[in-house]
């Protein structure tokens, strides 16, 4: 049976002609169809944009930006914290690359009062300027590695989430620190161990928020140069009066000299350690386990006094505690290293006070750290870095870790207000409820006013820039 449509059409207060529509006919009369009309683009898309760049003015970023950097040139047309801002507000409006200001953006922002706006060349021109020169690292083994540290930009990175209060002088914080391989197809990135060219840089993080990264060769080993990194990353942090309770680093960090950096820098430290014989030796020696229960699976925990690493004659032997956790394998074949069917995991502290549960339960929570990687990649632009050696591209992953940090205080701050945004949200749903609102300039008197398209509580969030 054919489905049809009855369509009264209407004049005033009468309806006249009745038209029976078959819904398989594909050309409809005209008359019936919706009309659709052109207008001057006077209607901003992207509105929420403009609240976004206004918070950040707000917090004193631009400044912070230019004192660091300082001013360029008298003839300069934009300064340091113009191309920042532009470069942030692309990602912040769902673009991926600086070529979106051109062909999508640029309108857009212009239209917004005091918000100079570059053109994609200005933008990655300026970023190439602030690039540092490589450095040379000889490995253990007499192998020589290039890395490429960026001081300034690190330092402008902690003064930006001070002036955000995402860090906070004198509080402690826990520290995370790990090294993971960036994929890229570049002039001078080398083969990883994940067997694709690309760049395997260290980068430390506070909450989740990046504070610190340098670039490191792609084929480099991960503990070379591992200490003088961690170093210079605890010393800025606590140059800037930020203070490290705890730090959790992974089986690339159980080395002697790097346990005892973080020893020195903060209150205590926790890393997964290696299998070694000694370990094997310990752990076949140990008789009363412990039955806990961590995430829905059942391990047997214990702790042990433990010197892992080899000293001197002479120098003082230091003892850590190793919290030891085994569960039994599905499969019935036995462990090479311990000759029976059980899995072993290790982490070493100097942490005496809490119980083994405790002490695994927190060095887990770095999973929930190494997801920043993947928030940087795919939301901020790492997977697409736009220059062809290494030191340019580290002024754009840490420009761009910065604009992830002040991602965190939007989202933290919108949030408050907007009640369909929450602080775990990726930048996608933000973009979507956030930004994409329809606005539009009127100008009275000497003030602009701006007119939203929304039945959302914009108006709560007052325009001070503007």
């Amino acid at each position: 049976m054919k489905a049809f449509i009855i369509y009264l059409k209407k004049k005033g207060s009468k309806y006249f002609g009745i038209y029976i529509i078959n819904p398989y006919i594909t050309s409809l009369n005209t008359n019936i169809m919706t009309k659709i009309e052109k207008n001057n683009p006077i209607i901003n898309p992207f509105g929420g944009i403009i609240f976004a760049i206004d918070a950040i003015k707000e917090a004193g970023v631009p400044e912070v930006i230019d004192n660091l950097l300082g001013k360029r040139a008298a003839q300069a047309k934009y300064s340091y914290s113009d191309i920042l801002m532009n470069l942030w507000s692309i990602f912040f409006c769902g673009g991926d690359c600086a070529e979106d200001i051109n062909n999508h953006l640029k309108d857009y922002l212009s239209s917004i009062p005091d918000n100079p706006v570059a053109n994609s060349d200005t933008i990655l021109g300026i970023l190439k300027s602030l690039k540092t020169e490589k450095e040379e690292v000889v490995s253990s083994t007499n192998n020589i590695y290039e890395i490429n540290k960026h001081d300034k930009l690190n330092e402008l990175n902690i003064k930006i989430l001070k002036s955000l209060g995402l860090l906070i002088s004198d509080e402690l914080y826990n520290f995370d620190y790990d090294n993971e391989v960036l994929p890229t197809e570049k002039y001078d990135t080398k083969h990883t161990y994940k067997k694709t060219k690309g760049y395997f840089p260290g980068m430390a993080t506070i909450a989740g928020m990046p504070v610190y990264f340098e670039n490191r060769d792609g084929n480099m080993n991960v503990k070379t140069g591992q200490v003088e990194v961690l170093e210079r990353c605890f010393k800025m942090l606590a140059d800037n009066g930020i203070k490290i309770d705890k730090c959790r680093m992974d089986a690339g960090s159980y080395a002697r000299d790097i346990v005892e950096i973080a020893t020195k820098f903060s209150e205590n430290f926790y890393i997964r350690a290696n299998r070694c014989e000694a370990l094997r030796s310990e752990l076949l020696n140990v008789q009363n386990w412990e039955t806990v229960e961590i995430n829905y699976i059942t391990y047997e925990v214990c702790s042990i006094n433990y010197q892992p690493f080899i000293y001197k004659k002479g120098e003082e032997k230091k003892t850590y505690r190793l919290v030891v956790s085994r569960e039994k394998m599905d499969n019935a074949q036995l462990d090479i290293f311990t000759g029976d069917n059980m899995k072993y995991r290790s982490i070493l502290t100097d942490d005496w006070k809490k119980n083994e549960k405790e002490v695994i339960e927190y060095y887990n929570a770095r999973g929930t750290e190494e997801k920043t990687i993947d928030i940087l990649n795919n939301d901020f632009g790492w997977n697409k870095m736009p220059f062809s050696f290494m030191e340019e591209n580290t002024v754009f992953l840490i420009v761009m870790m910065i604009c992830k940090n002040i991602y965190t205080y939007l989202i933290c701050k919108f949030s408050k207000i907007f009640t369909d945004l929450k602080k775990n949200f990726r930048i996608k749903k933000f973009i979507f409820r956030f930004i994409i609102l329809p606005v539009k300039w009127i100008e009275s008197g000497r003030y602009n006013i701006l007119k939203t398209f929304s039945t959302k509580p914009y108006e709560k969030l007052k325009l001070l820039q503007i």
